[in-house]
């Protein structure tokens, strides 16, 4: 079969024969076409929505950060309120930080009671890409009225040192 050209792709004409095998595939989902105001939309038969082939898990919730730097430092805050300061992970090298956790969340009410749940409970974790290296040993990590702080300590690459020769 000859590849189409850019034009027949383009407009839809030449043959149809490379897609005559989609519509005898039973993988294939059914499309209800609907005509509202001269416009088409296409959609799924609701009776025929596609189910997942993975396992579902609960989805991660991205950390909220701030990063900013002072002359010594890079420093990174985060809201972990409702965070045991104990299961908070922390990663370090010297180029990148990653931060994860759990918020438990302690059920009080029922699910149907709620009026609105904008608040994430469960699993969270955040990487980030550091600026300039840092020196992984030195790092500090503290958490106060629900803000984690992490003060990284730049690399002094303008420091000089001595070396002395020692002979054997």
């Amino acid at each position: 079969m000859n590849k189409p050209s850019f034009f027949q792709r383009l407009t839809g004409s030449g043959s149809n024969d490379q897609y005559d095998d989609f519509f005898d595939d039973p993988q294939a989902h059914p499309v209800a076409f609907s005509s509202k105001g001269g416009e088409k939309h296409a959609r799924l038969k609701p009776q025929q929505e596609p189910q997942p082939t993975w396992t579902e898990q609960e989805p991660e919730g991205e950390l909220a950060v701030d990063v900013y730097q002072t002359p010594d430092c890079i420093v990174v805050k985060a809201l972990v309120a409702g965070v045991q300061p104990q299961t908070i992970d922390i990663s370090l090298t010297r180029e990148m930080l990653t931060i994860s956790g759990i918020r438990a969340d302690e059920r009080e009410v029922e699910e149907e009671n709620y009026f609105q749940r904008e608040l994430y409970w469960g699993s969270f974790s955040r990487t980030i890409l550091l600026p300039e290296e840092i020196d992984v040993d030195r790092a500090e990590a503290s958490e106060k009225h629900g803000i984690l702080m992490i003060r990284l300590p730049k690399i002094n690459k303008k420091r000089e040192t001595k070396l002395k020769v020692r002979a054997r």
